[in-house]
C-alpha cells in the first residue's frame, strides 16, 4: 500500500516499531539509522565537489551574486539556519543572503503545513526577491515534490539563475526542474515521514559542506581558523583577538 509513496514517507523496513521497543532499544535503532547518512554523502562525494566549485565559479563571476535559500517546512528551516550562520561564522555580507521559505519567516518558528502547497505565494514572493541570473538558489524538499519550492525552483532557473536542488527521493520531481541537483536517498524514516529526523540530518551536513567549503574557497578561513567571523560578544571578542594573535605571530 504505501510503495505508492516517496521513500521518504513509507514504513520503516523493521521487524519492530520504536514505539513497541524499550527506549534502549529506540535509542540504539535511531542512532544507527542516523549514521547510515554519512554513506549517503560519501556515495555523492563528487557530485557535491563538483556543486562547491561550480557554485564559487558563479558568484566569482557576479560580484553582487546572492546565495538564496528556499524550502518548505523542515527542509525550509534547515535552510535558513544555514544561511543565517554566514555572516557571523564567515563575515559573509547579509546583502548576499537571503531565503525563500513557505509560510514565511512566521514558518521559522511555527509549522504552517498548508504554506507548501501554495503555488501563487511561492510567485508573490518569487517576484518581491528579484532574483536574476547572477544568483543562486539553493532549494531543499525531503520528498522533492514540494509545490512552493518546485515552483521557485522553476522560476529561478527560468531567470538563468544557478538552481541546486537537493532532494532526498531520488523520485522528485525537482530534480528535473534544476540546474544541477544533489540525491541524498536516506530512503525511509523509523517514524514514517518524520523527515526532520534521518532525511534532515543529511541535508543539514550537506548544507554545512557546501557552505563551508565555499566560504573556504573565498578565504574566509586560514589555518583551520574564522579569520572573517563577526565578533558581537565576550566569547567571539576574545576568540577573535586569540586568532589574530595566532595569524600575526605565523607572519612574524
Amino acid at each position: 500500500m504505501t510503495k505508492s509513496l516517496p521513500k521518504t514517507e513509507q514504513i520503516y523496513p523493521y521487524h519492530t516499531t520504536i514505539d513497541m521497543m524499550t527506549t534502549s532499544e529506540a535509542f540504539d535503532l535511531m542512532l544507527e539509522d542516523q549514521s547510515t547518512v554519512i554513506n549517503v554523502l560519501k556515495s555523492i562525494k563528487t557530485s557535491i565537489v563538483d556543486v562547491i566549485d561550480i557554485i564559487y565559479k558563479h558568484i566569482k563571476k557576479h560580484e553582487d551574486s546572492r546565495l538564496i535559500y528556499c524550502g518548505a517546512g523542515s527542509s525550509g528551516r534547515i535552510a535558513v539556519q544555514d544561511g543565517a550562520e554566514l555572516n557571523p561564522t564567515f563575515g559573509w555580507d547579509d546583502n548576499k543572503f537571503d531565503f525563500l521559505i513557505a509560510g514565511g519567516e512566521k514558518a521559522l518558528s511555527k509549522s504552517i503545513e498548508n504554506a507548501e502547497d501554495n503555488k501563487l505565494d511561492a510567485i508573490r514572493m518569487f517576484k518581491k526577491m528579484k532574483i536574476s541570473k547572477k544568483d543562486v538558489v539553493i532549494c531543499l524538499a525531503a520528498s522533492g515534490n514540494t509545490i512552493f519550492t518546485n515552483e521557485i525552483v522553476k522560476l529561478s532557473k527560468r531567470k538563468g539563475a544557478f538552481t541546486l536542488a537537493i532532494s532526498n527521493n531520488p523520485d522528485g520531481i525537482i530534480l528535473s526542474n534544476c540546474t544541477m541537483h544533489l540525491i541524498l536517498d536516506t530512503k525511509e524514516e523509523v517514524v514514517a515521514g518524520s523527515t526532520r529526523l534521518k532525511a534532515g540530518t543529511a541535508q543539514k551536513i550537506c548544507l554545512n559542506i557546501i557552505s563551508t567549503l565555499l566560504m573556504t574557497k573565498f578565504g574566509k578561513v586560514k589555518d583551520g581558523m574564522m579569520i572573517e567571523m563577526i565578533a558581537r560578544n565576550k566569547k567571539l571578542l576574545k576568540r577573535k583577538k586569540i586568532i589574530s594573535s595566532i595569524i600575526n605571530s605565523k607572519i612574524i
